[in-house]
């Protein structure tokens, strides 16, 4: 969860007063401090390749500045211009600012009066620039050196010092996709790949457990808790199996099993007594614990798909984010730990909806 006074987590459980404020940057210059939001709303999906996505309404022209981005270097142009999202909470005398992130400008659309203005994430960079030659690791390559290779300098790579690094084999080669290339060694490392609101691509251990943030109860407040419709055996996989080639091009591999005390697709439970494997092989799996680590951690990633999912309506709460655990209780759950994998944020309501995943 994001950072919040303890004033302002207090309130924000209850009716509150919101703001939303939008700064425009280009090449590290400010090109506006106060861009006047009328509406707007951000999406997050932990499945998707980007995950953020916002839409901001922006009056076509305010107090005689006009916001129709009629040249390359106006604020909300789309030539790398990138806007700070922050969410406003008033307290008494002062209003506490929530640092939403760093969105890039994609696309605007004016319709007579109103400016529409869509933002991504800052891994559009990386899933636009696809490799122009075939990229290859020097022999003194390691998984983090690689990574900023392919990242840096449209994003700052900061590396959790909990992650083991390693060299990477040689005769690898990545043709085309960038963004596919740094997937495949953040599964084989195994870590997890996320930008945070200052900006930087952090890559950490993958980790769907912790202490709750916030305790969620339906019919309180005005949250509504209720499952999801939709139920299906696809994509239900409860084992893993990573494959990969040792120093002598032998083939290995590890395997991974769902154990997990009430898991619905727990191996050797009521789904299938007998295992329903996933796999998936990569060059950059040299031993049969890297094997093993790859699996398991290709496991928890399944498990956010395929698991129960709950959805809930609630009063917005400015400091959640994807990845935050929440304890529920209600839709026949008491205290249930669940990890948030979607939300959508309203910026001009009072509304804010979470998909969670029971863990």
């Amino acid at each position: 969860m994001l950072d919040m006074s303890a004033t302002a987590l207090a309130i924000v459980q209850r009716s509150f007063t919101m703001r939303i404020r939008a700064e425009s940057w280009l090449g590290g210059q400010l090109l506006a401090d106060s861009i006047p939001v009328a509406t707007g709303s951000e999406s997050r999906d932990r499945s998707l390749a980007v995950p953020e996505r916002i839409t901001l309404s922006v009056p076509r022209r305010d107090r005689g500045v006009q916001w129709d981005p009629l040249t390359p270097d106006h604020p909300l142009a789309s030539y790398g211009q990138l806007l700070r999202i922050d969410y406003g909470v008033d307290l008494p005398g002062h209003t506490e600012w929530i640092n939403r992130g760093w969105f890039l400008v994609t696309d605007t659309d004016t319709d007579d009066d109103t400016v529409t203005v869509t933002l991504q994430g800052l891994l559009t960079l990386i899933q636009e620039a696809d490799l122009v030659a075939p990229f290859q690791p020097a022999s003194t390559d390691t998984l983090a050196t690689v990574a900023r290779s392919l990242v840096e300098p449209a994003l700052t790579v900061s590396v959790d010092s909990a992650l083991t690094d390693r060299a990477v084999p040689l005769g690898m080669q990545w043709d085309t996709d960038r963004l596919g290339a740094l997937n495949e060694l953040v599964d084989a490392w195994p870590a997890d790949a996320r930008v945070t609101e200052d900006g930087y691509l952090l890559l950490e251990p993958l980790n769907d457990a912790g202490t709750p943030v916030l305790a969620l109860t339906d019919g309180v407040g005005g949250t509504v808790v209720k499952w999801q419709g939709a139920a299906s055996r696809d994509g239900g996989f409860n084992a893993v199996v990573a494959q990969g080639e040792d120093a002598s091009g032998n083939q290995i591999q590890g395997v991974a099993y769902d154990r997990e005390a009430g898991s619905p697709l727990r191996y050797g439970g009521n789904y299938n007594p007998l295992p329903v494997p996933y796999k998936f092989s990569s060059p950059l799996l040299k031993t049969v614990t890297q094997c093993r680590d790859a699996a398991a951690s290709t496991l928890v990633r399944l498990r956010r798909t395929a698991s129960r999912k709950l959805h809930v309506t609630m009063v917005p709460h400015p400091g959640l984010m994807t990845g935050d655990i929440v304890s529920v209780t209600g839709a026949g759950l008491t205290a249930q730990p669940c990890i948030i994998e979607s939300l959508t944020l309203s910026y001009s309501t009072d509304a804010m909806t979470l998909n969670v995943r029971v863990i």
